[in-house]
């Protein structure tokens, strides 16, 4: 196979890995750090191109290079250069070596790394056609390539051509004294890079307002405002772009301020962009915000002021909550009320609180006066409830027994004139009291006229209160008759307070007309005197 062919299939080889390569790149594209020291390692091909005795020295399909160098800045280095070729597809086989040292200049790209080199050192060969023969010359090289970086540590070195020459003599194996190849050396492989600073991290972008960042709508100044651009590359220059909701920006670059004349009360906000005419690919778009605030003039909330009346009520009575509010500033005020117990009713300046099912104790009425800017005043009223007194119920104060005159089992004996005496009493004490007498009878004894003596037991001793024996004078308007269940020749007096009312159940009324009262003796006419 020609050289031609054999370069023509290596440059289309390069080719396609510089395509692969350059497409992984994107992914890992990012402004890459000078590394103190870069070892490229790979694949190598030559050809020699020098003949011998008559034959063409074969290209070598089988080789290494090793190439470490040290970066004095980002651009400048210093390259050892080492190399092997083993075997041959030529007429003749050859096993050449080198190792040459030279400067190295690289132009550090975002996406790949051109590279040009000159190298001089030792050139060793040996040549089978003419028995193995080995000699040591004086080789140079020159040339250069480009890498593609992947990482921060590892570049792909897509294509490296040199020219190489070097002296030989392998004379007297040979007619003539100069047996100098001239040929090409084509590399392909991986860069791994050491040391060096770290590459600066994305651009960050920050802002500020001051001088002042808050004023009131009566004190209004120009505001200033800054962008702050961290890990801005060297010779890297940005440009501004600024907005804002209100105001005006006067200035560019930077630093710009906002003429706030005629702005009213409120937030207001400043926008930024900053442009890098070549950015990074990790680098997201450069943008920050600043605020400023303009406010009112001071407002003087409201007034208030409560009172009850009455401060004291019973259960279930209501009271009269008042609120006087006064506004400094002349808005009108509007009015909300809680409690804390009970239930309050209106939204003006009066309000009513109903105390019904509250407990006992005092109950605070609070009140919130409001104007139209949402100011507010708050106000508290006490009112002490009182729990009223149960109301008087009826109770016996007494019971007759009408067991004992087995003939007039209706007549008040002595016995029971002693309980009415004391039963008169208590209504003479308690004069708005009334009396319900409940006659009983015994359905044993009384057989069929327990009704009738029911009744003639209770009308006999109303009989007896209102103008009996004893003269008692009760008021017969006072005293109620009924008649009650079974319950023994019986009757119970029942006082009732004024208020209270009577409810024992299974009573009836008596009807006092049907229902006669024993007749009242004469008394016995005086004696006249002896003569």
């Amino acid at each position: 196979m020609s050289l031609r062919t054999r370069a023509f299939g290596t440059v289309l080889m390069a080719l396609a890995l510089f395509v692969i390569a350059l497409s992984s790149s994107a992914l890992f594209a990012q402004e890459q750090p000078t590394p103190k020291v870069d070892i490229f390692a790979g694949y190598s091909w030559y050809h020699p191109g020098l003949r011998v005795n008559g034959i063409n020295l074969g290209d070598s399909d089988k080789g290494f290079g090793i190439a470490p160098t040290y970066n004095f800045n980002k651009n400048f280095g210093l390259t050892i250069d080492g190399a092997g070729h083993f075997g041959s597809d030529g007429q003749g086989q050859n096993q050449v070596g080198t190792i040459m040292v030279g400067p190295r200049f690289i132009w550090r790209q975002e996406h790949f790394n051109p590279f040009v080199h000159a190298m001089t050192g030792l050139h060793m060969m040996t040549v089978d056609e003419i028995g193995a023969y080995n000699d040591k010359g004086i080789g140079v090289k020159f040339g250069g390539g480009f890498d593609i970086p992947l990482s921060k540590r590892v570049s792909f070195r897509v294509l490296e051509a040199d020219y190489v020459w070097a002296h030989h003599n392998f004379y007297p194996l040979t007619p003539n004294r100069n047996n100098n190849p001239s040929g090409v050396e084509l590399r392909s492989g991986l860069v791994f890079n050491f040391g060096g600073a770290p590459p600066l991290p994305p651009m960050a972008m920050s802002c500020s307002a001051a001088n002042p960042a808050t004023m009131r709508e009566d004190q209004l100044v120009p505001v200033s405002v800054s962008a702050n651009v961290t890990n801005i590359p060297p010779k890297k220059t940005l440009t501004y772009d600024w907005k804002t909701t209100g105001g005006k920006i006067t200035g560019n670059g930077p630093s710009v301020q906002v003429d706030t004349n005629g702005l009213a009360p409120g937030n207001y906000t400043v926008n930024a962009t900053a442009t890098d005419p070549k950015p990074r690919k990790d680098q997201g778009p450069l943008t920050c915000s600043a605020s400023f605030t303009v406010t009112e003039k001071p407002k003087v909330p409201p007034t208030a002021s409560c009172s009850a009346n009455p401060t004291t009520v019973r259960a279930g009575d209501p009271s009269t909550i008042s609120v006087t509010g006064n506004s400094p500033d002349n808005r009108p005020l509007t009015y909300n009320y809680t409690t804390s117990a009970g239930r309050v009713s209106g939204n003006g300046a009066s309000a009513t609180l109903d105390t019904a099912g509250a407990n006992a104790g005092p109950i605070t009425v609070s009140a919130t006066v409001s104007d139209d800017r949402g100011l507010t005043a708050n106000c508290n009223a006490t009112v002490n409830v009182e729990v009223p007194p149960p109301p008087p119920q009826a109770s016996n104060i007494g019971t007759c027994q009408f067991d004992k005159d087995k003939k007039r089992p209706w007549r008040v004996d002595n016995a029971c004139k002693a309980v009415l005496d004391e039963v008169a009493l208590r209504l003479q004490r308690e004069a708005d009291s009334k009396l319900v007498i409940v006659g009983h009878s015994d359905p044993a004894t009384d057989k069929k006229n327990a009704d009738k003596y029911a009744a003639q037991r209770a009308v006999n001793s109303k009989d007896y209160l209102s103008g009996g024996e004893a003269k008692q004078q009760i008021d017969p308007t006072r005293i109620e008759v009924r008649t009650g269940p079974p319950a023994g020749q019986t009757t119970d007096y029942w006082l009732v307070p004024a208020g209270a009312t009577f409810n024992a159940a299974d009573t009836q009324t008596v009807d006092e007309n049907s229902v006669k009262a024993p007749a009242k003796k004469k008394a016995p006419a005086k004696k006249k005197p002896a003569a």
